[in-house]
């Protein structure tokens, strides 16, 4: 399907300043946020997907010389933009495998690959989890505690592999090297390569006695709960990183949590970076003749006062009712776009009224 041009979804010009872009974004997000009635999430990210290039000025150039091709439209056989012949991919990594056992030749002939490593891994897998939040909990932080099933630390050994009473000893087949020598026979003659101990794994030490719970692997699987503080001001797709939360490994340490925050959307208010926007609306009368009135925000209402001849569209500026910057007691603003509604069905007297007017 056809990209419509970036400039043509937030109606400006190509000529549009910086700050025109932002105004347009603002609106357009605000129109079509789709928890808001009325709303239309198709427009809504495209809407979002022509501000991030548009507000972008190396973006915003390739864009107006190559169209949507410069900035990811369109795939090409050459790589991306910044020379990598395998961006095609769509940014994942790739893994090629030629089959047939060349990786081991080719490690035994060259000294490579994993049946040279010299000690078995020492450190256990990491965990990743998502996590949702309200928009409120987003902006102000929360403490929430996440259950996992996991490959923990063994109650009876504690990660040791050994029966409490017992000691490691010296591996009896590689006399503690933690490797042992290979011969093999190929047609360039006989090779000797230096492999991983299997009966040790690696570590030079074995058990004297496994333990009776783990079986000398080190670990028990059961239910975790770790109480995580998510800080204030936390964004949409950030990723929290707890070391050593993750899975556990015998003779070795844990792994990490990873944590992906996914915030909802709000019905009333949309965040850019430390900014929060917002639209109210008002009376023709009250645009004309000014007022104080009541705007919602993520602190309760605000008192807010718009000044005589007010004009829809018009943005205010509440300062420290936005975002909190994240490890920091600073704040963003708080914009609210004036919306004036003009009536619609006026009475005869009303219409005599506003003709004198």
């Amino acid at each position: 399907m056809n990209k419509r041009d970036y400039y043509e979804v937030l109606g400006i010009s190509k000529g549009a300043s910086a700050d025109e872009i932002k105004k347009a974004y603002r609106k357009a997000a605000v129109k079509f946020h789709p928890d808001k009635e009325g709303g239309d999430e198709t427009k809504f990210k495209e809407a979002s997907e022509a501000y991030e290039v548009l507000k972008d000025g190396q973006k915003r150039q390739r864009y107006d010389q190559f169209g949507h091709a410069g900035v990811g439209g369109s795939s090409g056989g050459g790589g991306g933009a910044g020379g990598n012949p395998f961006e095609g991919f769509g940014g994942q990594n790739v893994n090629f495998d030629f089959g047939g056992g060349f990786g081991d030749i080719f490690s035994q002939f060259f000294g490579g690959g994993a049946g040279q490593q010299s000690r078995a891994p020492q450190r256990g897998r990491d965990v990743e989890v998502s996590m949702q939040l309200t928009f409120e909990e987003a902006i102000f932080g929360v403490e929430e505690k996440i259950e996992l099933d996991m490959d923990d630390e063994c109650s009876h050994c504690h990660g040791t592999t050994v029966e409490p009473g017992h000691e490691m000893k010296t591996c009896p087949t590689c006399k503690g090297a933690g490797q042992v020598n290979r011969v093999m026979n190929t047609i360039f003659g006989q090779i000797q390569q230096n492999v991983t101990c299997e009966t040790c794994g690696g570590r030079g030490k074995v058990p004297e006695k496994v333990c009776t719970v783990c079986h000398g692997k080190g670990t028990e699987r059961r239910k975790r709960t770790i109480t995580l503080k998510i800080p204030a001001g936390i964004d949409d797709g950030a990723t929290i990183r707890v070391t050593g939360s993750g899975e556990a490994i015998g003779n070795g340490q844990k792994g990490d949590l990873y944590v992906h925050i996914r915030v909802k959307a709000h019905k009333q208010f949309t965040r850019e970076g430390d900014i929060i926007l917002s639209e109210t609306h008002i009376g023709m009368v009250e645009a004309a003749l000014g007022a104080e009135i009541d705007v919602a925000t993520v602190d309760g209402d605000i008192r807010m006062k718009v000044p005589a001849g007010t004009q829809s569209g018009t943005d205010f500026k509440l300062s420290n009712h936005g975002v909190p910057h994240v490890n920091s007691d600073k704040r963003g603003p708080h914009i609210v776009s004036v919306i004036v509604d003009t009536p619609t069905k006026l009475s005869k007297k009303q219409k005599e009224l506003l003709e004198q007017l």
